[in-house]
């Protein structure tokens, strides 16, 4: 009897601790922005590590075939289809890729973004610019000096450059997104249907979860409150 009263006792605390830890944790008052964007970056980090497959076998148990586009890449759970602004309702294919471009644009730069706030903040500089601090101090202390405007000048170009070449030059792209212009293929045409489709449906979960990540890394920085490993804050 006695070991009985104390597994049941031990199965009580266990179960009510975790539930007392939620409750704590609802019940702390929150600026309703940062609730928002606590709820924003669980959805889409989510999203964004769901396994690709699931793109292709569970969109249409998820959707139930009822909205257009339900079945293209990046269609994954949790969310499934998520169109709560109607923008692409209508199934207009044009208006479809012309969101879809620039969601993909937008994740390979922010992909390109974490990669350079996390290389800076790791102490990693260019020959000459040792002495440029990282985060978004590095903008003020570039325009300091002549050598520093040249560098953003640079950036400009590079960005301007960058803009005008990733583009379908020769009207043979094969979906949104797809700059090869019959020069750049790394063996793209040889993969099957199924692995082109995983493959660019990572890349779009990529692309989201960079889209949060620089989102989270600045936001952070701006508060004063570290996010990386040792408390580092970049631009402090």
């Amino acid at each position: 009897f006695v070991a009985s009263s104390c597994r049941n006792r031990a199965k009580t605390a266990a179960l009510s601790q975790p539930r007392h830890h939620i409750s704590l944790l609802l019940d702390t008052p929150l600026p309703t922005t940062m609730k928002t964007a606590v709820f924003a970056t669980l959805l889409a980090s989510a999203a964004a590590f769901a396994p690709a497959q699931q793109a292709s076998n569970k969109a249409s148990a998820l959707n139930a075939g009822a909205e257009p586009f339900a079945d293209v890449p990046g269609v994954v759970a949790p969310l499934g289809y998520w169109d709560p602004l109607n923008l692409i309702a209508d199934g207009d294919q044009d208006n479809f890729n012309k969101f879809r471009e620039s969601e993909i644009k937008h994740g390979r730069i922010a992909m390109l973004a974490v990669v350079g706030y996390l290389t800076t903040a790791a102490g990693i500089r260019f020959p000459g610019a040792e002495s440029i601090p990282d985060g978004l101090k590095s903008f003020p202390a570039l325009a300091d000096s002549a050598d520093g405007l040249n560098v953003i000048g640079q950036m400009i170009f590079f960005a301007l450059l960058a803009e005008r070449c990733n583009r379908d030059v020769t009207g043979d792209s094969a979906f949104p997104g797809d700059y090869r212009n019959g020069a750049l293929d790394f063996g793209w045409d040889k993969l099957d249907e199924a692995t082109q489709f995983k493959k660019r449906t990572i890349e779009l979960n990529q692309g989201r979860a960079a889209m949060m990540g620089i989102w989270g890394l600045v936001t952070h920085e701006m508060m004063g409150v570290s996010i990386l490993p040792g408390g580092y804050l970049p631009g402090h």
